[in-house]
């Protein structure tokens, strides 16, 4: 059974995302036409002269990943900005992702090109439901997905990301009840894979991830017979993806659900002539890159988040010349939120990261 509390909440926040995700749509489009030819060489000179390191993630403008130092997903870029010496890091991403990383490195400035690149998932719990949770289940370990504020990570006994999650989850004691938040699809995959009956998840999701659907996963494999299928445990199509592959309406042997990770390390290795991607379409960009042989296209061509593309070349060249927009935690919700973070970074597989430059 799947804990339902959240779920209120996230069909009343419906219209006001929708409203948000407008607001984010008309950014887009306003920014969508390329950079001019020496937009790439400005954005190093400025980078240098800043002493800053550039993290993308995988979602981004292909024009932001190829100018960044880094690209990857979530964990490889919080182990990046932990281990980073650079003065000043400017995280192309969402605002979870710039907050995370300064948490990591309290002491250097992190920047992000645009505070108003926000989360839905981020979004479908607030500290204060996390707090009601915890006091009807006392005593559970509150696992977190890194797609959350600050101050929920605050109260969170570890972090994760959907690299580690089933392998965090599986290294708790089997008889402590464990508070999974806030993505029900990645939960479901959590419970299903460690066969953890005392796991209770939160019901969010990511707007974009849950717009793949079951039908579109199915559609799509039928007319590509030939095709793997690399499907995000964040999809609504992920749970069903499994099960159909063991009924035999999905070719089992070529389904797999991954992070975008794990689908970069099993795009390098790929035998397929074509892989299905069930993922936002800013993963394309770089399975291409890392094997130009195979025809990589995505089961719903629309799936883009509007807030990772709210980082324009515009607003990276800007952030970098004028130092905006500085990220700040809190220290006393920083301190809080480190060890749950730090747990993350520490669990899980060998970052999987493409240095752009």
């Amino acid at each position: 059974m799947r804990d339902t509390r959240g779920m209120a909440e996230v069909h009343q926040a419906d219209v006001e995302r929708a409203a948000d995700l407008q607001r984010a749509a008309d950014v887009e489009r306003a920014g969508a036409g390329q950079p001019d030819a020496g937009w790439a060489d400005r954005v190093r000179r400025l980078a240098a002269e800043r002493g800053a390191v550039i993290l993308a993630h995988n979602y981004q403008r292909p024009e932001i990943q190829e100018v960044a130092d880094h690209v990857g997903d979530s964990l490889a870029l919080a182990r990046l900005a932990a281990a980073s010496s650079a003065p000043v890091i400017v995280l192309c991403g969402v605002y979870f992702m710039a907050e995370t990383a300064k948490i990591l490195a309290p002491d250097r400035t992190v920047l992000i090109p645009d505070a108003r690149a926000g989360c839905s998932l981020a979004d479908s719990i607030t500290v204060e439901q996390l707090v009601g949770w915890k006091a009807e289940h006392p005593g559970a370990a509150v696992v977190a997905y890194v797609n959350t504020s600050a101050e929920v990570k605050a109260e969170a006994d570890v972090c994760c990301t959907s690299a580690n999650a089933a392998e965090i989850v599986s290294a708790l004691p089997a008889s402590r009840e464990v508070l999974f938040l806030p993505d029900q699809f990645l939960g479901a995959h959590v419970r299903r894979v460690t066969g953890r009956e005392n796991l209770h998840v939160w019901a969010g999701e990511c707007h974009v991830h849950a717009g793949i659907s079951p039908q579109a996963l199915r559609d799509a494999a039928a007319a590509n017979p030939e095709a793997e299928l690399f499907v995000h445990p964040e999809c609504g199509c992920s749970t069903s993806a499994l099960w159909q592959a063991g009924t035999g309406d999905l070719p089992a042997e070529r389904t797999r659900v991954l992070s975008t990770g794990g689908m970069l390390a099993a795009a390098r290795s790929t035998r397929a002539p074509a892989v299905l991607v069930a993922t936002e379409i800013g993963m394309l960009h770089q399975l291409r890159k890392a094997n130009p042989a195979v025809r990589w296209e995505p089961v719903n061509p629309h799936a883009s988040c509007h807030y990772m593309k709210m980082i324009t070349a515009e607003a990276l060249e800007r952030s970098l010349r004028d130092g905006t927009t500085e990220v700040n935690v809190a220290p006393e919700i920083a301190a809080r939120a480190r060890h749950a973070v730090e747990a993350m970074i520490a669990t899980g597989p060998a970052p999987v990261a493409a240095s752009a430059r």
